[in-house]
């Protein structure tokens, strides 16, 4: 199956947005292009904007740091930390996109990755919200949209590594 045809799945569950999408590649080559700084530096962002910091400490009570730049100039920062690091099966970790109104409202993510048997990788990105009001406004702020650009790139950036 050619890497075009595989889609994004994006549904909301309760309070969780749950994205998955399937990559020609192995689970360690998805795992290292989605927590390695130089890699996620590549693909990571929401429309369009490049993601100029990325910074990963990739440990239990680590931190992370990505920073988008806008054309006027204007940094959308989104940070957490790291609750759980099984390498190369799941990850657990907070997500704040730290702007006003948005840096009010802790999101809990858990990423799984799945070695399928015809040597792809399932990949399962499940944002838990708070409420869901809160989950809500993340979809109508672009969440879907974002997350499905986001994997389209990561597929792309993979192929060629």
């Amino acid at each position: 199956m050619n890497q075009k045809q595989v889609k994004t799945v994006v549904k909301k569950e309760g309070l969780s947005l749950i994205v998955e999408r399937e990559f020609d590649a192995p689970r360690e080559l998805v795992w290292e292009a989605w927590t390695s700084p130089e890699h996620v530096a590549k693909w990571w962002g929401y429309g369009g904007v490049p993601l100029y910091k990325c910074e990963i400490d990739l440990r239990e009570g680590g931190s992370y740091r990505y920073v988008q730049k806008g054309e006027d100039g204007s940094e959308f920062p989104t940070i957490g930390k790291y609750l759980e690091v099984v390498k190369p099966e799941r990850l657990r970790y907070s997500m704040i996109l730290d702007i006003a109104p948005f840096n009010e409202h802790e999101s809990i993510v858990m990423d799984s990755f799945e070695q399928l048997s015809n040597g792809k990788t399932r990949l399962t990105m499940r944002t838990n919200y708070p409420t869901i009001e809160v989950l809500e406004a993340s979809v109508a702020s672009g969440a879907e949209q974002g997350a499905i650009a986001s994997m389209e790139r990561l597929s792309e950036y993979i192929s060629n590594m």
